[in-house]
């Protein structure tokens, strides 16, 4: 597929290398004084892409890799059916630099966000927020909470819904991947509430797992939406639709999600 790339995978690529980009100005952001001088969205924005896109592969990806160590992971056979798209050292450098990445990032933004930011976190939560963003919030709780179950039966081993093609692929490796998501969807819609809520608790905790999980539930839902719906990948016929169901829940629970945290935030008045 990758030998005769069209329009799709030129942009993707394209796309790529520019997010890359993005990521050595982000680090010369949280690290040098004019950093601080930057407008909060020009940064908050692709620092909550980075943590939604590179969440996912942090908890993941050892975790696969341990699974191999002791032998629980997919059998050679299925490992091989899976490869097909890109040779397996590939995915060894690609994730494994993904992960320096993150690793990377987050000790750089999380000094720089509690110098910056500190104010947001701290004291308690205070008043409820205005009804409309409580609704969101609900609504997130109940669709993350949908998507949990889900997720979490996939990871269980559960095959219903998966079709022919991806339930027999089905391993303790993939069961990973869906127990990530499943968790981030729950973080997502269950933290939004509690911000919502308000209360005497202070809400860094809340917000930190908000952050994360709506980050990581939006990010990758729509990334997975698009790669299912792309027309060069050979998926969007063969995509069952509770698969392309779950991926456009992940993306309005993440929505949502981000909705309330920024209602929260700009209540507490986060400097421009």
């Amino acid at each position: 597929m990758l030998l005769d790339p069209g329009v799709f995978f030129t942009v993707a690529n394209a796309v790529t290398m520019a997010m890359d980009a993005a990521v050595i100005v982000l680090a010369l952001l949280l690290t040098r004084p004019w950093g601080r001088r930057v407008p909060a969205p020009l940064l908050l924005v692709p620092a909550f892409t980075a943590t939604g896109l590179l969440t996912p592969i942090l908890a993941g990806f050892p975790a696969q890799l341990a699974l191999r160590a002791v032998g629980l992971g997919a059998d050679p056979a299925a490992r091989a059916a899976g490869e097909s798209f890109l040779d397996g050292w590939v995915y060894l450098v690609v994730y494994g630099g993904f992960t320096v990445q993150g690793l990377a990032l987050t000790g750089l933004f999380v000094p720089y966000a509690r110098r910056r930011w500190g104010s947001v976190w701290q004291g308690a939560s205070g008043v409820r927020l205005p009804s409309p963003t409580g609704v969101a919030a609900g609504a997130a709780a109940a669709l993350g909470t949908a998507l949990g179950v889900l997720y979490a039966y996939w990871a269980f081993g559960g095959t219903a819904g998966l079709g022919a093609e991806r339930a027999a692929l089905h391993s303790a490796e993939t069961g990973v991947v869906s127990a990530v998501h499943a968790v981030c969807a729950l973080l997502a819609g269950w933290c939004a509430v509690l911000l919502a809520r308000g209360g005497a608790r202070r809400p860094v905790r809340p917000l930190v797992a908000g952050w994360t999980g709506s980050a990581a539930t939006l990010c990758w839902g729509l990334y997975l939406l698009v790669a299912a719906l792309a027309p060069q990948t050979g998926e969007g016929g063969s995509t069952p639709a509770v698969i392309l169901l779950a991926y456009g829940g992940q993306v309005v629970t993440g929505c949502l999600a981000a909705a309330v945290l920024t209602a929260f935030a700009t209540r507490r008045r986060i400097p421009a």
